[in-house]
């Protein structure tokens, strides 16, 4: 899924600001201005539309843990890859982990979304890549979770 189309979803869900996001971007690591958020915030094919790059949506779901959950003790350095192109299992683990998700929680996410999908199935979803159980998250299973996220936060 397009990291842009994660960012608008995510805020939409949680009825957050700019200067808000903004905020966010930068408890996750990544310094970020309005200008250049609200870039990031258009659609495909409107102008002056630029692609969310992994390091920014990594900051954001990162920081968006922070602001959720308050600071952690891990190391600073503890996302080993940065760099790393961000996949859509990576998103769904760290939303889970910013909303404090139980499997139970997932499931009735899914099912708010209107989205069959088996427990084992959402648990594989979160097994290390390479496990013979792993499962990789399809763009229409994380659109649903955002859809059903939303459902859950906002009463839509």
């Amino acid at each position: 899924m397009i990291n842009n189309d994660v960012l608008r979803s995510i805020r939409y869900a949680l009825d957050i600001s700019e200067p808000k996001t903004v905020e966010i971007i930068k408890l996750g690591g990544q310094d970020i201005d309005r200008p250049e958020l609200a870039l990031l915030l258009k659609k495909e094919d409107e102008e002056g539309y630029a692609e969310c790059s992994s390091i920014i949506m990594r900051a954001f779901l990162n920081g968006l843990i922070t602001y959720k959950r308050g600071e952690s003790d891990a190391k600073p350095d503890q996302d080993k890859k940065p760099d790393a192109p961000l996949h859509n299992n990576d998103i769904l683990k760290k939303l889970r982990i910013a909303f404090e998700l139980k499997e139970d929680d997932l499931h009735e996410i899914m099912e708010l979304a209107e989205f069959s999908i088996s427990r084992p199935e959402i648990s594989a979803l979160f097994r290390k890549e390479g496990h013979k159980n792993y499962r990789k998250c399809g763009d229409q299973v994380l659109r649903n979770f955002l859809k059903g996220l939303t459902i859950r936060l906002r009463g839509v």
